[in-house]
């Protein structure tokens, strides 16, 4: 919301309060009482018997709204209502609301000043530009009617919370000011409704009518609309087909008794920032009000995720490093290919070392602009991430909320879209590394994922073996039997998942492999390799130190024996084996001492605790040491033979493997951000549903994707970024964890192919979770991407292009929300669907939703509805994005809300037009100039209505290029007006 300076302090202090002064001559201001996190002041505006300049003339007026800081002595243009057009009764739909934040209190005092608008087109243009102080001219569209100023505590402590003001035309000729008008202001309370205006607003319906201005370039919020009619014709062609079925939004209600205290929540406050919101009220079918408050919302996960995932990222590839440099010795050909890789993967390191302190120096918003999406230092942060909440309070239902996460797509803008998107590029990589020849060996991508995850596993279960077979050797030192138990429990666990890491064929190849690496290898006849039965026997009948013969690390200069890596393997079984035994004899001992000796003296049989403590220790401390040698010499191997894999992988394909990597990253982070912000947010909305709650840990979190890109030139690119970020968000696991401090940011472990996100809440709120949950149960997530193209490039794609991807992209997606639907139903209960003003079967939904993507129709936005109603029906988490997530975002997410007012909420049927004008017109943002775009920060006057019209003279230069240039301007033209 823009404030700016309207007149110069001097013409302001006729509206100056009289305020008390304190000892030290500071003003001292009576602070408005609220509940917190609500916003301070929110009021209705209407009026009544304007007098036009002619009698016969009907108004079209709105009212700007300013306010005296009593402080400052300043008078500021705060906001202003839409125009409603053609009576002399106006009531306006658009309320005013002050955030929690703003400073202002009971001695301050509000102007109100009602215009005429004339020329809606110049007034819209030439209003924009007019210097702060200045009133706009008679000749440039509107023009003044009257004003009126009131004190804040006059409304605050009215018995009636209303004020009827007369409205006056002030000249400089007449003292009081010529009466033109009476303003009625309304304090608005979210909890309490509106009697007795009804009646006034459906007479007069058909009389009033609305005008919106259009913006000449809309900002990010998503409650500002798109300039393009295209656009708009399209998404509103779903309001013609179903006005009596569900609405796309459907609604998201949650317990009265944890609604008030939510967005009070520390937790909550620490992931969202700087609200805007706005207040509307809106009549029912039934004669009645509702009030709803729109509010956008920025996220402090714009940043923190990714530099979270590139400290990862960070220590990832650092790791890796090391591990090729600790190969060994290799051949002069592996040799240099090692050097290479590593000189490659230090670069890219660097990089990523630079970036992340780069946005460690970010001050200032927390999102970023569309303006900024081709920085190379912000290409990790996701565009314009928004959380859009619509809260409704009619009188069917009391509170309501509906929740959209609005981000621009994710994508690799600093890179380009000249060869593809990563879709592409990922598929022509792979065909050209089967290509390689003899320089490498070659690994399918499942073998590589394979091998990751192998050293991920070592890099996590050694340490946890260590640990345990200490504390196994401390409880023998100190004789307690239960003690030894437990531990020798973990320990036992910990190691059978660790000998089965290693049971894969991959590992003993890539020993082979490395071996043939290595300067004059020799090699031994091929053995027959054993069954895993005559494996397991040997684990079960050599349970004794000495059967166990140690290894040495690979040769270098001697014969291989295939054979060798299944003993080393073995030996870390066998050695288990061995304590385990050592452990039921000592404990088998420990009870027949007891039961003999149980008459004993007890300071004897104190000593002779103490000297058989001192045997359980010195009889284990051998095995336990075995059994950590062991486990080295698996561990040397086995992170030589993967990292061996990861080199291949790396050298088949330098740079570009590392440039898709990057890419890829990029593109993830940007995902993430997003995924991370709709869980914690999806979270908070239903601790008290215990239906979601358990489907969350049963089944999973379904999060669906609408995109609005083309498939034309770029949008193609990006689009193919999208569909594989989204993809790779099916790595992602969650799980909740109970904040042990007031940092309440969520957490980020793991590596790529894998992340776990530990989302932090209160103890207070923590309590409210299931055993499952609170236990550390991982929550997996369920992406999905659907999109339809809406705008003139899609013409362009369907008519002379391609929309193959498209439909490739949907189909697929198809089936992965098919599988999440069956999973749903085998495990939970129908009960737990939420209900509906009209249930539909989903059934019948999905296979609706499969005919129209088989239908392959232009534009298709049916597709988007479809999706969307089966996202809110599983309880999931609703994304909305296209290229900025500005224009078209902005136009799906507010049709989306008006459609849940009518659907939901009974918005009356005469009112959807101006309702859906309400939310999207610009002048109910305050009037911003074209150089004052907060979200862009950048001077947009003076730009040509379509990039695609060039200049004849250019052309003109090759006649190849007119003729081309005179079929895409019909073509454009064709589709802005078919």
């Amino acid at each position: 919301m823009e404030i700016k300076e309207e007149r110069a302090s001097e013409e302001a202090r006729q509206f100056l309060p009289s305020s008390q002064v304190d000892s030290l001559g500071e003003p001292q201001f009576t602070s408005i009482q609220r509940i917190a996190n609500e916003p301070k002041l929110e009021f209705s505006l209407a009026c009544k018997g304007l007098v036009a300049a002619t009698r016969d003339r009907k108004l079209n007026t709105f009212i700007q709204v300013s306010v005296v800081h009593p402080a400052e002595h300043i008078l500021t243009r705060y906001s202003s209502t839409e125009i409603v057009e053609g009576t002399r009764d106006p009531l306006f739909l658009t309320g005013v609301t002050f955030p929690p934040e703003y400073p202002i209190y009971e001695e301050t005092k509000i102007k109100l000043t009602v215009y005429d608008v004339k020329d809606k087109s110049q007034d819209t243009v030439l209003t924009s530009v007019l210097p702060d102080h200045k009133e706009p001219r008679a000749d440039v569209g509107r023009s003044f009617l009257g004003c009126a100023t009131f004190r804040v505590g006059d409304l605050v402590k009215s018995k009636e919370q209303q004020l009827t003001l007369t409205l006056r035309f002030l000249s400089r000729t007449s003292d009081g000011g010529k009466t033109v008008g009476t303003i009625e202001v309304n304090l608005v309370k979210m909890g309490e409704f509106e009697d007795g205006e009804m009646d006034h607003i459906t007479t007069d319906a058909q009389d009033q009518k609305f005008l919106c201005f259009l913006p000449l370039k809309s900002c990010s919020c998503g409650f500002l609309s798109a300039t393009c009619a295209h656009n708009t014709e399209n998404l509103e062609r779903m309001t013609d087909r179903r006005a009596k079925e569900e609405c796309a939004l459907v609604r998201e209600c949650t317990a009265p008794e944890g609604l008030s205290g939510k967005d009070n929540l520390p937790s909550l406050n620490a992931v969202l920032k700087n609200p805007i919101c706005k207040l509307y009220r809106f009549p029912t079918s039934d004669n009645k009000w509702m009030r709803i408050r729109e509010q956008m919302a920025e996220t402090t996960l714009s940043f923190h995720v990714p530099k979270e995932l590139i400290n990862l990222h960070i220590k990832e590839d650092m790791r890796r490093n090391q591990e090729l440099k600790d190969l060994g010795e290799l051949a002069p050909h592996w040799d240099n290919m090692r050097k290479s890789v590593i000189a490659h993967c230090d670069q890219m390191l660097s990089m990523y070392q630079d970036t992340l302190a780069e946005l460690g120096k970010h001050t200032g918003s927390s999102f970023k602009s569309s303006c900024s999406k081709g920085e190379k230092t912000l290409e990790f942060i996701p565009i314009n991430l928004h959380l859009q909440r619509m809260h409704v309070h009619s009188p069917r239902l009391k509170d309501a909320l509906y929740d959209v996460i609005t981000v621009g797509a994710p994508a690799a803008h600093f890179q380009g879209f000249k060869n593809g998107g990563l879709r592409k590029l990922l598929s022509k990589f792979e065909a050209e590394r089967r290509n390689t020849g003899y320089q490498c060996i070659y690994y399918s991508p499942e073998n590589t994922a394979k091998a990751k995850e192998v050293l991920s596993n070592i890099n996590h279960l050694q340490p946890l073996i260590s640990s345990h077979a200490d504390l196994l050797l401390n409880s023998a030192s100190q004789h307690s039997p239960d003690s030894l138990k437990n531990s020798l429990k973990m320990l036992s666990e910990k190691t059978e998942l660790f000998v089965h890491a290693f049971k894969d064929q991959l590992v003993r190849s890539a020993l082979l492999a490395l071996y043939t690496a290595r300067p004059g290898c020799v090699l031994k006849k091929p053995a027959v390799p054993r069954s895993s039965a005559e494996e397991s026997d040997d684990l079960k009948h050599q349970n004794h130190p000495s059967q166990i013969k140690r290894q040495d690390s690979i040769p270098h200069h001697s014969e291989y024996d295939e054979e060798e890596w299944d003993r080393v393997w073995a030996n870390v079984g066998k050695s288990l084996n061995c304590v385990i035994a050592m452990v039921d004899r000592l404990l088998e001992k420990d009870n027949s001492s007891k039961t003999k000796e149980g008459e004993s003296d007890p300071s004897a049989a104190d000593c002779k605790v103490l000297h058989a403590g001192g045997d359980w220790y010195e009889q284990l401390y051998p095995l336990v040491i075995t059994l950590k040698d062991c486990m080295g010499e698996v561990v040397t191997r086995a992170k030589q033979s993967m990292a061996f894999v990861l080199l291949q992988e790396l050298a088949c394909g330098l740079p570009q493997c590392l440039m898709l990597t990057l890419r890829r990253d990029i593109v993830f982070s940007q995902a993430l951000a997003g995924l991370v912000c709709g869980f914690i947010i999806k979270l908070h909305t239903s601790l008290h549903d215990q239906g979601f709650l358990q489907q969350l840990h049963t089944v999973g979190l379904l999060v669906q994707y609408e995109g609005l890109l083309s498939t034309y030139s770029e949008e193609a690119g990006m689009l193919e970024d999208m569909a594989v970020g989204i993809s790779d968000l099916q790595k992602v696991m969650f799980k909740v964890i109970e904040a042990k401090s007031e940092d309440f940011l969520p957490i980020i472990t793991g590596r790529r192919e894998h992340y776990v996100i530990e989302v932090q809440l209160p103890a207070k709120m923590f309590e409210l979770l299931p055993q499952e949950i609170k236990e550390g149960k991982l929550l997996r997530m369920y992406p999905v991407l659907f999109n339809v193209g809406i705008n003139e490039q899609q013409t362009l794609a369907e008519r002379f292009g391609d929309t193959t991807l498209q439909e490739n992209i949907n189909q697929e997606n198809l089936e992965l929300l098919k599988e999440y639907y069956n999973l749903f139903t085998e495990k939970m209960p129908p009960d737990c669907l939420p209900h509906f003003q009209e249930q539909n079967d989903l059934k019948g939904l999905l296979e609706n939703l499969h005919q129209n993507i088989q239908a392959k129709r232009r534009k298709n936005v049916e597709i988007m509805w479809l999706a969307a109603t089966i996202c809110r029906k599983l309880n999931g988490v609703r994304f909305t994005c296209c290229k900025s997530a500005k224009d078209r975002t902005s136009m799906s997410v507010t049709l989306e809300q008006c459609s849940i007012l009518r659907d939901e909420h009974q918005l009356h049927k005469d009112f959807f037009i101006r309702a859906l004008d309400c939310m999207r017109s610009r002048q109910t943002q305050g009037a911003l100039n074209e150089s004052d775009d907060p979200e862009t920060g950048c001077l947009t006057d003076n730009k040509p209505t379509s990039r695609h019209f060039y200049p004849v003279a250019l052309l003109l230069v090759s006649s190849h290029l007119l003729v081309v240039w005179l079929i895409l301007s019909l073509a454009l033209l064709l589709a802005k007006y078919q």
